[in-house]
């Protein structure tokens, strides 16, 4: 194997200090000569909201230009893939890849949609940040069984520190989706990885994370690179 594959360095650009852990923590577990750089703008979420609050038009051309000084600052430090841990903005990522043919780009949730959609299941989507129910299921194709639940509060609680607060209702907005028929539960961001043990758990159902998927199709696609890149 070319030292590419063996020691990658992967670029995870956050929007939430909570998605920092989860996806390095499955790294660590799955792929631990992976050399990670972390890169975080807590303010991202916070002006996503507060300008869908005032007038709907969260993803502007401003919020493009932001995620292209992301990616183009990542490259330019030698990372030879990037992958967005934040799963409200995926326009704005979409616009980054286009923009990258060589360079794998990689949005949050298109490797957990991916596994949820070739399970043929009826899926329940979870998530704790309301802006991500709005833009998410349009990443699923048309036909594929979805039901969709907000974690009420879960996303505060995880800020407060109160990890079993948010576990509680994570599996409360799964237990509904389950209520619904659904035999996947999907978590939609990545700070929510760290329910999928209380979920399984409660539910006994198959539960996928954005983290681990995301780290097993970047290692697909670098490997399929082969020496050279």
């Amino acid at each position: 194997m070319s030292a590419l594959v063996h020691a990658p360095r992967i670029a995870l650009v956050h929007a939430l200090a909570q998605s920092v852990a989860p996806i390095n923590e499955a790294l660590a577990r799955e792929w631990p000569e992976a050399q990670r750089m972390n890169l975080l703008d807590d303010s991202l979420s916070a002006d996503l909201a507060r300008s869908l609050a005032a007038d709907g038009n969260g993803l502007d051309p401003a919020m493009h230009q932001r995620f292209e000084t992301l990616a183009a600052y990542a490259e330019g430090t030698g990372a030879q893939a990037i992958l967005f841990t934040c799963s409200a903005f995926g326009p704005c990522i979409d616009a980054v890849a286009a923009r990258r043919p060589h360079l794998p780009v990689l949005k949050p949730n298109e490797a957990m949609v991916a596994e949820a959609v070739a399970s043929g299941a009826r899926v329940g989507l979870v998530a704790t940040f309301a802006p991500t129910l709005a833009s998410m299921p349009a990443e699923f194709p048309a036909g594929v069984q979805l039901r969709t639940a907000l974690a009420e509060g879960a996303l505060e609680s995880l800020e407060r520190g109160d990890t079993a607060g948010h576990d509680a209702r994570a599996v409360e907005a799964a237990r509904a989706l389950a209520a619904e028929g659904c035999t996947v539960i999907a978590l939609a961001q990545f700070s929510l990885a760290r329910a999928r043990v209380a979920v399984e758990q409660a539910l006994g159902l198959r539960v996928l994370t954005t983290p681990d998927s995301a780290v097993r199709l970047l290692r697909r696609q670098l490997s399929a690179q082969g020496p050279g890149g």
